[in-house]
């Protein structure tokens, strides 16, 4: 790895540990955290394919109140270099992301409590007036945010692909990782499960089940599934303005309220 490609990393790293705590760019997601990974480290393919395996892992993944989800933005850093750099299988990689954002769960969790320090400092600027500062401090919550995911992926950078770190990784027993891949398999089903809980959309069940059996007992690619997402997306947004254009039009009214009772209200 060259040192530019190791201020890269470091850049990329930084960042997606300020997204998972900004959620606004949406740069700590797996799928655009390993595709800018792999596109500093020169395999852009693997990080895209590695980002969309865990982008189904962390669907659900979300920070709901004071709830802190799994950390995906260090789990996608840090799996990315050890599957580019330390030319490990992608299945190693999502094996190794899920105890990797279990890790950077707690790691956040610890940086937000040393975060606090300049909540309370900014009360105390806040009481004087000092905008200055009241911002200095928000960054500097911001920075430990990006340390947090950059440092451990610095540390992981300068040693993956050595002798030492192969040999760690495949001594971990294949019932272990096998146990996890299996394990990422359910948390994919409980992200959708989540997401559509929270959509609370019944009226998407259909469809929902309709991609499950099609999957099921067809041969259909991702392309052909995104075709007829496609074709189901337009025909429910037909469905939902001629509902919406019947409720605005509303009944005709003659203005004279004997002659708009409806007569089956009579009988």
């Amino acid at each position: 790895m060259t040192t530019m490609q190791f201020i890269m990393l470091f850049i990329v790293a930084a960042v997606a540990g300020m997204g998972s705590v900004l959620d606004e760019c949406q740069f700590h997601r797996p799928l655009v955290a390993c595709t800018l990974v792999g596109l500093v480290l020169g395999d852009v393919t693997t990080g895209i394919i590695l980002g969309g395996t865990l982008e189904m892992l962390a669907l659900g993944w979300m920070n709901v109140g004071a709830a802190m989800a799994p950390d995906a933005a260090l789990a996608s850093v840090v799996s990315s270099i050890l599957v580019i750099v330390g030319h490990q299988s992608i299945g190693a990689g999502i094996a190794l992301a899920v105890p990797l954002a279990a890790a950077g769960q707690v790691l956040t969790i610890f940086v937000r409590t040393i975060t606090v320090f300049f909540q309370h400092a900014a009360d105390g600027f806040a009481a004087k007036g000092n905008c200055f500062a009241i911002e200095m401090c928000h960054v500097g919550g911001l920075l430990l945010q990006a340390l947090r995911v950059a440092l451990p992926a610095m540390a992981i950078a300068a040693v993956a692909g050595t002798d030492t770190v192969n040999s760690a990784l495949a001594s971990i027993p294949e019932v272990i990782t096998r146990g996890l891949q299996v394990s990422g398999g359910f948390i994919v089903v409980v992200g959708y499960a989540m997401v559509i809980n929270m959509m609370n959309a019944k009226s998407l069940m259909p469809y929902f089940f309709l991609g499950f059996l099609i999957a099921v007992f067809t041969n259909v690619n991702l392309i052909g599934f995104g075709a007829i997402g496609l074709i189901c997306a337009f025909f429910h947004i037909k469905n939902l303005q001629r509902e919406l254009e019947s409720a605005a039009a509303g009944p005709v009214r003659s203005g004279n309220p004997v002659d708009d009772i409806d007569d089956s209200d009579l009988m």
